[in-house]
């Protein structure tokens, strides 16, 4: 197939992937995509979904040759495409052997190539070219508002057909973006990149996220929630809570960002450890009540101050060994910003993933999930979760005077068994109300049925922990 260069000029939109921007010029010429595509010698396949189809986040790479092809069928200069598109100047090996002047391209996924993929605004792209057709381009997870249409853009890396959320009902979404600006630049001045901010930010943030099933007194984020999924999740609350997450906690993603970046929090977070004569942490912590106040919930210090062991206390006990001149555990430095991976929280796509997977689950995981409420089951999850990080604690290096350490390690060892106490009742609760008869249920916790029956109720009368 030939074209003559330049009949119909199509501009390339900043960030946007190359792949994408050839799919709008087939748009353009009225062709399928893949009949344009047959103009380059492709170097491997096209990279698709497990259960099958194309991945929209899916990337090309061009040799010399495919970027003047290109540049030919868009009728714009290579300069302009290289200042538009991230991928343009990227060189790969196995383009680097053609020879003879070949067109040739190559597929890879775009979040290996130059960050995040989401899916562009349809109608801003409609405005620019004229037709509404689908755009994928790179962008951070602080660039997905679209102000003017009041959208949130998803990642275009999940196998799930949503392109956006409908955020015009939530303008704290939209504020938190422009808020962001300057915390960028407040990070900046303080000499920390602003995307490890972010990042941390936002791994504290989803980690609430996960713990917020928990808090009774947790208003905000449902009522967001429930507005992204078209006014109600109902029985798909798992998966909006997967696909909505990002959306929702985005302000208080951005609070955080800017709390952490507050010198007076360092400050603050100094004392209330004791400074040189370190001391447990408390309900009281007067670190967790600010941050608490800082994202609008005041009731929030002590659940935070209850949680060890997640990113935000790795920054905090960073902060802390630098004020004490002391060194950080083998691996990990005093760098406040540095993210574990461990803290880092999953990805929409690895969480649809898993939940297909558990949906398509043989046998008794059907069962499991046909009889046991989503919510219930979560909340059994979480339970599970939070024991594995708080028993991890304990393997940490302990230092200090005996008597400190003999009694932070009792503390954390009766919470370890709070913990796992909770987690078990929740889970001989769900299974008596599936259907299962208490006797079994009795005997697999290892007591007699009266005594379970008279655990359980104590429980329900107590109410979630």
């Amino acid at each position: 197939m030939t074209h003559r260069p330049g009949v119909l000029r199509t501009a390339p939109l900043r960030g946007e992937t190359t792949s994408s921007l050839i799919c709008r010029i087939a748009n353009r010429y009225g062709l399928e995509a893949k009949v344009l595509r047959s103009c380059w010698h492709w170097r491997n396949y096209q990279p698709g979904h497990d259960g099958g189809g194309a991945r929209a986040d899916a990337e090309v790479l061009l040799n010399a040759a495919g970027r003047q092809l290109l540049a030919g069928l868009c009728g714009v200069k290579e300069d302009m495409l290289a200042r538009a598109l991230p991928s343009w100047a990227r060189e790969d090996a196995e383009l680097a052997s053609e020879e003879n002047g070949v067109p040739a391209a190559a597929w890879r996924i775009g979040g290996a190539v130059a960050g995040p993929v989401a899916f562009g605004c349809r109608l801003c792209a409609a405005r620019r070219t004229g037709t509404v057709v689908r755009v994928v381009r790179y962008a951070p997870l602080w660039s997905r508002v679209c102000v003017r249409h009041g959208r949130w853009l998803l990642d275009a890396d999940a196998d799930q057909p949503l392109e956006h959320l409908d955020m015009r009902h939530l303008p704290e979404v939209a504020a938190a973006q422009r808020r962001w600006a300057g915390v960028a630049r407040r990070a900046v001045r303080s000499g920390t990149a602003p995307e490890r901010v972010f990042a941390l930010a936002h791994a504290v943030v989803a980690r609430w996220w996960e713990q917020a099933l928990h808090w009774e007194r947790e208003t905000i984020w449902p009522r967001r929630l429930h507005q992204v999924a078209g006014g109600n999740a109902g029985a798909e609350l798992e998966r909006w809570r997967i696909v909505g997450r990002d959306t929702v906690i985005f302000p208080e993603v951005v609070a955080v960002a800017d709390t952490l970046l507050d010198p007076a929090m360092a400050e603050l977070a100094w004392r209330a450890s004791g400074e040189m004569r370190p001391r447990v942490r408390g309900g009281d912590d007067p670190f967790c009540h600010r941050l608490g106040e800082r994202v609008d919930r005041d009731w929030l210090g002590p659940l935070v101050a209850a949680d060890y062991g997640g990113p935000l206390s790795g920054w905090r006990g960073a902060v802390i060994r630098i004020r004490r001149g002391a060194g950080g555990p083998p691996g990990y430095g005093n760098d406040p910003w540095r993210l574990r991976q461990e803290h880092q929280p999953a990805t929409i796509a690895r969480q649809l993933r898993v939940l297909g997977k558990e949906k398509k689950a043989p046998g008794s995981g059907r069962m499991w999930r046909a009889a046991v409420p989503a919510e219930q089951r979560t909340l059994i999850t979480r339970a599970i979760e939070s024991t594995e990080e708080q028993l991890l604690q304990l393997r940490g290096v302990q230092t200090g005077p005996t008597a400190d350490v003999a009694r932070q390690l009792l503390r954390n060892l009766r919470h370890s068994a709070d913990l796992i106490e909770n987690a078990w009742k929740r889970t001989a609760l769900a299974a008596a109300n599936s259907g299962v008869p208490l006797e079994e249920v009795a005997q697999w916790a290892g007591m007699s049925a009266d005594a379970l029956r008279n655990v359980m109720t104590a429980g329900q009368e107590a109410g979630p922990g």
